[in-house]
């Protein structure tokens, strides 16, 4: 099970929010949280909001309401650019310079480990075969 988290249109370029967000990818969902908690950049406010809130949509999809977080994981994080404003800045002699201030896109994508879930559904399994093998082994001695 996956959920993901969208907020757009953050004032911030996407060249510096990506330096952020690269530092979560592929991470779990309780080391990026600390990490975006203590990076020293503002995107990582933005980033961190964004994080929680996909955390959130998760947990409110699950059916049973609670997850635990240990088993969550970024599995997507990627910025796109936004929306460009353009504004003039007075230059020497009369002329103007253009100036973009830059916006985009954030997108967090938070997903259960395949492999907690998978150990999850095989250790019953094996009990029994387990078992079934000591006891041939008890009366084969």
């Amino acid at each position: 099970m996956e959920a993901r988290a969208i907020n757009r249109y953050i004032g911030t370029s996407p060249r510096k929010m990506r330096l952020v967000v690269d530092l979560i990818r592929g991470k779990g969902v309780e080391e990026a949280l600390s990490i975006l908690h203590f990076v020293p950049k503002h995107a990582a406010k933005a980033a961190e909001k964004v994080l929680r809130s996909a955390i959130s949509n998760l947990q409110n999809k699950d059916e049973a309401g609670r997850l635990d977080t240990a088993t969550l994981y970024v599995k997507e994080a990627f910025v796109d650019g936004g929306a460009t404003m353009k504004r003039v800045l007075p230059a020497p002699m009369g002329r103007a310079f253009r100036v973009r201030k830059r916006s985009n896109h954030v997108t967090v994508v938070v997903a259960q480990r395949a492999l907690a879930r998978k150990a999850a559904a095989k250790a019953p399994a094996k009990a029994p075969k387990a078992e079934a093998a000591k006891a041939t082994q008890e009366t084969a001695s």
